[in-house]
């Protein structure tokens, strides 16, 4: 016997005690079927929920979403016994608890890719739909051989174990994440964090991804032989001499080292691919703003991840001369998903507005109202508009500026230095400096 049948036979008498105390309270199989898919769809609440009212690094939704999914995985299995042992079996019970077991599976896996992508954990979302294909596919693949009138069960990630993994992997996540927070791990010379807290969730999700569609196409294979056995066992039928055919379950699943590559290969991709470019300053990570046409620099300070954009307003061709650059806010501490928002009238007159001045030739001398010391200017490097200032003495296309703040107010803040990152305008070299004894002036 499989070791998953012994593990089967095993749950079913810890079970069975219940599955009694249900057929005796009036449960039907199909009303047994029916509360898995309503507990189902719960799980998909607290995903969608947690995609709205939760924000990156708060992972208390996927802990709850994640025992809902075993609890209701449960149910999957109580269906059958509760047939078997209270003698209610019937075709159409098996036909109705196929079909909510796929809407089940939908349902679940629309909550999970709806939360990924709320999330901005794009690529793991991609290998979310995937593994509800795979999972789809299995069911299918078996289900049609059975109606071309052969078993075929053969190979992992079935039912249980999809939700088992699912179900355990949500609520490994939400515990980690209770004693170790948002955690990142970052290797030197890599760019992109390779291992967070959310990969505890979004790893067994790519396993699944893989293993669900090598288990639906090993099925496809194994299926031929056994499909040509039969047609020819059907030609001698129709030509009057029967040929003896032995037709036995087959358990292939294609190349066992091409599972194994699969696997470990998979192993790593959920993590990388839900990363979002970060920048690691004091120990503390802060999102890069994404690129577009009209990006020059942004700024960060270390009390929040909120950003300050800064960008052209024109294009390569013509700027307006009265306000050649917009600066706006990306509030990621407010909203992970970072919502462009324009700068209110206080922090746009006091503090984050950018002053500007023709200086004929489609330059401008530029500087933040809250500190005119550092003056900037905006000019065309290799036909393409940058905004140039000084680091270590020599004019360098700026990329960011970064505050670190200790305390003070608003209108007073403590600033204990300015980091100033660009690149040399010749080499495309990266620099940086750090202007101490900051003070904000008024403008």
């Amino acid at each position: 016997m499989r070791l998953r049948d012994k593990l089967q036979l095993g749950i079913y008498k810890v079970i069975d005690p219940f599955v009694r105390f249900l057929i005796k309270i009036g449960f039907t199989p199909n009303r047994v079927t029916l509360t898995g898919f309503i507990l189902n769809i719960g799980v998909a609440v607290i995903f969608i929920v947690g995609a709205e009212k939760g924000h990156r690094g708060d992972f208390r939704f996927v802990g709850w979403a994640g025992a809902l999914t075993l609890f209701a995985g449960l149910f999957d299995m109580l269906d059958g016994q509760v047939a078997r042992i209270g003698k209610m079996s019937s075709t159409y019970g098996a036909l109705f608890d196929s079909v909510l077991d796929r809407y089940s599976e939908c349902i679940m896996f629309l909550g999970v890719c709806y939360y990924l992508v709320g999330h901005h954990y794009f690529l793991s979302s991609i290998f979310a739909f995937v593994a509800m294909i795979g999972s789809m596919m299995v069911s299918y693949t078996r289900a049609r051989s059975e109606g071309l009138g052969i078993q075929n069960k053969g190979g992992f990630m079935q039912r249980p174990e999809r939700v088992v993994l699912l179900g355990l992997a949500g609520i490994a996540c939400g515990v980690s994440s209770h004693f170790i927070g948002e955690y990142k791990l970052f290797i030197p010379g890599i760019r992109y964090h390779v291992f967070e807290t959310m990969s505890i969730f979004t790893i067994p999700i790519t396993v699944m991804a893989v293993m669900t569609n090598i288990t639906a196409v090993g099925r496809l294979v194994a299926a031929k032989p056994l499909l040509d056995a039969k047609d020819r066992e059907n030609a001698a039928k129709q030509n009057g001499s029967v040929e003896t055919v032995s037709i036995s379950e087959k358990s292939s699943i294609g190349s066992k080292t091409l599972t194994i590559l699969l696997l470990v290969v998979s192993l790593g991709l959920g993590s990388i691919f839900s990363a979002q470019a970060q920048n690691v300053i004091e120990g503390k990570t802060y999102p890069i703003p994404p690129k577009n046409t009209s990006s020059l620099f942004y700024l960060q300070r270390s009390s929040n991840t909120n950003t300050i954009v800064c960008e052209l307003n024109g294009n390569n061709d013509k700027v307006d001369e009265s306000k050649p650059v917009n600066t706006l806010w990306l509030r990621y501490g407010d909203d992970p998903k970072g919502p462009r928002k324009d700068l209110n009238f206080i922090q746009r007159t006091f503090a984050y507005g950018m002053k500007s001045k023709s200086l004929g030739n489609g330059q401008f001398d530029l500087h933040f109202v809250c500190y005119k010391k550092y003056s900037m200017r905006l000019m065309k490097v290799n036909g393409q508009y940058h905004i140039v200032g000084p680091i270590n003495g020599k004019l360098h296309i700026l990329d960011r500026m970064f505050i670190s703040l200790n305390g003070g107010s608003f209108w007073n803040p403590h600033v204990e230095y300015v980091e100033i990152v660009g690149r040399d305008m010749s080499t495309n070299q990266v620099a940086s400096e750090k202007l101490k004894d900051v003070k904000k002036e008024e403008s």
